[in-house]
């Protein structure tokens, strides 16, 4: 339920169980006055229904009015506790643009260069570089409007010029040493040999 949602069906509610409760305090204030000027039992018995269903309507509206109030309050948290972790979060990624910038800068100048070492042409270039931030060939192919089999020769290009043999080497040639160090060999430590029995001759 969306919090505007919940403040309608609030006021609605609310509206409800005050007309109920009004329209009960007149059927009881006309049952008191018929009593006083003397009236049939069957006439303040249907005025007695009807001032007790009212009331069971009023208190049922009422505790609903109090369910939806306390459900807007709740929304009302989520929504302020949603807004402080997006506050934070915007807060934590405008802090990591500005300690990395320079990194990704030079990043950027460096595989710029590697391209040119490669002898990539332009378009093999900008390829390349989509490639490495993970599209897809035919989401390349929407982005440059030429067709997947196009991008497709052109990546085989790539990977040749550069001596890889496709789309995981070229992201490992530049992000494997970004990602942390380097996994070592685990040592292999040699069973302990059982002891030797020596013999008769040895042990004196």
């Amino acid at each position: 339920m969306t919090r505007t949602q919940g403040r309608r069906d609030l006021i609605s509610n609310a509206a409800l169980a005050a007309v109920a409760a009004m329209m009960t305090l007149l059927v009881a204030i006309d049952l008191a006055m018929d009593v006083r000027s003397g009236t049939t039992a069957f006439h303040a018995s249907v005025e007695g229904a009807v001032i007790a269903l009212g009331l069971v309507a009023a208190v049922l509206l009422a505790i609903r009015v109090r369910e939806l109030a306390r459900e807007a309050r709740d929304l009302r948290e989520h929504a302020h506790e949603l807004t402080v972790d997006l506050d934070a979060t915007r807060q934590e990624a405008a802090r990591w643009r500005r300690e990395s910038g320079a990194l990704i800068a030079g990043l950027g100048a460096a595989i710029d260069q590697q391209l040119e070492r490669w002898g990539l042409s332009p378009a093999e270039k900008d390829i390349a570089l989509l490639l490495l931030k993970g599209l897809s060939h035919k989401e390349i192919a929407e982005i440059r409007k030429v067709s997947e089999t196009t991008v497709r020769q052109q990546a085989r290009g790539i990977y040749r010029k550069a001596g890889l043999t496709g789309r995981h080497d070229l992201a490992a040639f530049f992000l494997e040493d970004l990602l942390g160090p380097p996994v070592t060999a685990v040592a292999v430590v040699p069973h302990a040999l059982p002891p030797q029995r020596l013999s008769s001759t040895e042990r004196r």
